[in-house]
C-alpha cells in the first residue's frame, strides 16, 4: 500500500524514490503556474505591476530597525555640513591631495597593496614610512606639505589589515577593518588602470554617521571626473559593510554598456571615528563600535 508521507517509510531506497518524485511533481506544478501567470500578465500588465509592488522580499535591509540619526532632506543637517570640517571642500573646491603610507616595518604585501590602493585616488603620492616617524609627526607634516588628508595601512602577520584615513588640517579620523582583498592580477578577466579622475558612486550611506564617512570619501576625489576616461569608483554601504570596486564602463555599438572591473577589490568595516586628527590618548571619539551596540541583525549604523 502506497504511503502519501514518506516518513512513514522504512525503506531508505524506496523512501528516495517516493521523496524524488513528489518533488518533481511539485516542479511541474509550480512550472505550469508560473506559465500561466506568464500569460496572464502579457495579456495584462497591470497584473505583472501589481506583483511585483506586493511581492517584496523580506530582507535585512527591509526589515532594518528605525534608527533616529536616519537623515533625508534634513535642514539641522545641511546647515551643518555647510560648517563641517568638509566643507573647504565642498564650497571652495579645493583640490585633495593624498599622503599614503604604511606601518612601521611594512612587508611586501603590504607595499603590493598600497601601490595599487595609490593608484585610486588621482592626486595620491606614496612615500615608504621611516622608523623614526610617528602617526603625529606624520600629520604635521602634511599639514606643512599642504596635504588635505594622510591614509596609513596597517597589517598583522603580513597582511594589509586595517586603514586610517585622516582628515587634514583637522580632522576627523576614520579607522577601518580591512577585508576581503584581492589585488588586480587576481580578479580574472581585469582591465587596466588609466590615469583619468574617476566618477564616484556611495551608496546607502543613510545616517548622520554614515553621511560623515561618505563625504570623507568624497572628500578623497576631484569634484569633476574625467568622463573619457569612463572609469567609476563605487563604495557600497550594506549591513555597515563597505565594499570598494573600481570599473570601466564599455560601450558596445551604441546599444549596449559592459563593465570591466579594474581593481583592487576590498571591504571596509568602520571601527571608530575621532574628532581632530589622529590622537588615541587625548582625542574625542564621535563613535566607537563596541560588542553590545550589535544588539540586532537588524540594526545598522551607517
Amino acid at each position: 500500500m502506497f504511503t502519501k508521507n514518506k516518513n512513514e517509510i522504512k525503506n531508505k531506497a524506496k523512501r528516495e524514490q517516493v521523496f524524488h518524485k513528489q518533488k518533481k511533481e511539485k516542479g511541474k506544478l509550480k512550472l505550469q503556474k508560473r506559465m500561466k501567470q506568464r500569460k496572464e500578465e502579457a495579456n495584462d500588465p497591470e497584473l505583472k505591476k501589481k506583483r511585483l509592488e506586493e511581492n517584496v522580499p523580506s530582507t535585512l535591509e527591509t526589515l532594518r530597525e528605525h534608527d533616529e540619526t536616519i537623515v533625508g532632506e534634513d535642514e539641522e543637517v545641511l546647515e551643518e555640513q555647510e560648517t563641517d570640517e568638509f566643507s573647504q571642500y565642498f564650497k571652495e573646491g579645493v583640490e585633495p591631495k593624498i599622503l599614503v603610507t604604511t606601518s612601521k616595518h611594512a612587508t611586501s604585501s603590504v607595499y603590493d597593496f598600497a601601490n595599487e590602493f595609490t593608484s585610486i585616488f588621482p592626486n595620491a603620492r606614496f612615500v615608504k614610512r621611516g622608523q623614526q616617524f610617528d602617526v603625529k609627526r606624520i600629520v604635521e607634516i602634511g599639514i606643512e606639505r599642504d596635504f588635505t588628508d594622510v591614509i596609513i595601512i596597517n597589517e598583522d602577520r603580513k597582511t594589509p589589515n586595517a586603514v586610517t584615513v585622516i582628515h587634514l588640517p583637522n580632522g576627523p579620523t576614520a579607522y577601518f577593518k580591512l577585508t576581503s582583498i584581492k589585488l588586480n592580477k587576481e580578479i580574472r578577466g581585469h582591465g587596466t588602470v588609466a590615469a583619468h579622475k574617476p566618477e564616484l558612486i556611495l551608496n546607502h550611506f543613510t545616517t548622520r554617521l554614515g553621511q560623515s564617512i561618505g563625504r570623507m570619501f568624497a572628500a578623497l576625489f576631484p569634484r569633476v571626473p574625467e568622463f573619457e576616461g569612463r572609469q567609476v569608483v563605487t563604495f557600497h554601504n550594506q549591513r555597515d559593510f563597505i565594499f570598494f570596486r573600481r570599473h570601466r564602463y564599455i560601450f558596445r555599438d551604441g546599444k549596449r554598456c559592459d563593465i570591466q572591473e579594474l581593481g583592487p577589490r576590498f571591504t571596509l568595516k568602520l571601527q571608530w571615528l575621532q574628532k581632530g586628527t589622529f590622537d588615541t590618548k587625548y582625542g574625542e571619539y564621535e563613535w566607537v563600535h563596541k560588542p553590545e551596540l550589535d544588539t540586532s541583525r537588524r540594526k545598522f549604523h551607517l
